[in-house]
């Protein structure tokens, strides 16, 4: 996330073990799967929400859980599998998006809006 947006991650700031590591990956893969993921936008927001120290904590854990399995390369279908890779993360994604939409907020779709301009 860009600095100076506002979202303190759990409320430690920068004091995480690991935060920086787990935004890395996390970065990494999207930016891999951004052709393959045709609601990239509302993946980042997701990633924003489970971020944001004012997100409940069973929507951060659903989300989290469902990035987790984004990110991780082990899964059950490979993401190096032409074609087929990113279906399940599609699947966990959606489901998990879906579950916990309420809580993604246009704050957290302005700075995925953001982002994904950074990176792009």
């Amino acid at each position: 996330m860009t600095q100076g947006s506002g979202f303190d991650f759990f409320g430690f700031g920068d004091k995480l073990a690991g935060e920086g590591e787990i935004r890395e990956k996390f970065w990494r893969t999207a930016k891999k799967a951004a052709r393959q993921i045709p609601f990239m936008d509302e993946v980042v927001a997701a990633y924003y929400c489970a971020m944001d120290k004012d997100t409940p904590l069973r929507a951060k854990a659903t989300l989290l859980g469902a990035l987790g399995y984004f990110v991780l390369p082990f899964d059950f279908i490979p993401d190096f599998v032409v074609g087929l890779g990113y279906t399940d993360d599609l699947a966990v994604l959606t489901a998990a998006i879906t579950a916990v939409s309420a809580h993604i907020t246009a704050a957290h779709r302005q700075a995925a809006k953001d982002a994904l301009a950074d990176k792009g």
